[in-house]
């Protein structure tokens, strides 16, 4: 069947100095940089809900994996200070390492403030045994080290060179588990695992007491990472940013997904009442997910924008 999700491009990620996050995705975390952009179409202004507005991008790579960064001109609202794993704006980035100890104390020298409490974290066995540790760049955008053991995640992650290796997945905090699966099986993704994940070690990972999370992992059909990760918190209970945040505001990421056949899967959205009236054109085109994440799909033959 045409018109669905081939695979997750990329993450494109709103900054305020872009100059100073390059710098620091770069030194702290071996980003390499491709190209630096400039957008500002007026078709690309009405898509995002900002008329008239430009940006600066610039495609950063980790492996075989990609990142965006964005500055708005006219900048939006700084990331929110008082935000939590739980909180449904969340959405972070997990990037696979080697050497956790290696990469933490890599990670001591830059500009970012912990998340997790009590430095890496290692989850139990029922829960996937990884390593983990949750942190902030230096606008507060949430990012995860993450070390898989011998057997578990992507086979491509056992041998890649280097300390940083890649994008394992981006995972976003969603208010109703079911309906998110839902909503994405229609885009074309499917689950590919379940965890509860519960505990000491969660709580002190997210950095919140009480932590108790639902985690879905969901593949496209073009296989391999990044994938996406569902977040459904049963406790605490995830707030809503009041007011949403606009396009142009620091949190708001956008989860770039290439399609087959846009114009096909935008007529099954629409028909089935897609939570925002999708807004773009043939190739490229812009809609809000149940809890309020933009998703940027794109057609797989198309130029990668923001």
């Amino acid at each position: 069947m045409s018109g669905r999700v081939l695979r997750l491009r990329r993450v494109s990620r709103n900054v305020g100095d872009l100059a100073r996050m390059i710098a620091f995705y770069c030194e702290a975390l071996d980003f390499a940089l491709v190209e630096r952009t400039v957008v500002g179409t007026p078709a690309w202004g009405e898509m995002m809900g900002l008329p008239g507005a430009r940006a600066q991008m610039a495609r950063l790579r980790l492996g075989a994996q990609a990142l965006e960064l964005v500055a708005f001109d006219p900048p939006g609202r700084p990331y929110p200070a008082d935000s939590n794993a739980a909180d449904l704006c969340f959405q972070h980035l997990a990037i696979v390492v080697a050497d956790m100890p290696a990469a933490y104390a890599r990670l001591q020298r830059h500009a970012c403030r912990p998340i997790s409490q009590g430095g890496p974290q290692t989850l139990p066995p029922d829960t996937g045994g990884v390593t983990a540790f949750k942190f902030r760049d230096p606008e507060g955008h949430p990012l995860e080290l993450i070390r898989f053991p011998a057997g578990v995640g992507a086979p491509c992650w056992q041998e890649a060179p280097g300390l940083f290796l890649g994008i394992d997945h981006s995972a976003i905090a969603v208010a109703d588990v079911e309906a998110s699966v839902a909503f994405y099986a229609r885009l074309g993704l499917h689950v590919a695992g379940r965890s509860h994940n519960r505990g000491p070690e969660q709580q002190h990972l997210d950095g919140l007491p009480g932590a108790d999370a639902d985690v879905v992992g969901l593949v496209a059909g073009q296989r391999g990472p990044p994938h996406l990760e569902l977040l459904g918190y049963r406790t605490p209970h995830g707030r809503r940013l009041d007011p949403p945040a606009a396009a142009n505001d620091r949190v708001a990421d956008r989860l770039v997904l290439a399609v087959d056949d846009l114009p096909v899967l935008l007529d099954r959205l629409r028909d089935g009442g897609a939570p925002w009236p999708p807004a773009g054109d043939g190739e490229v085109a812009l809609l809000l997910d149940p809890s309020g994440h933009r998703l940027l799909l794109e057609m797989e033959s198309a130029t990668p924008g923001g």
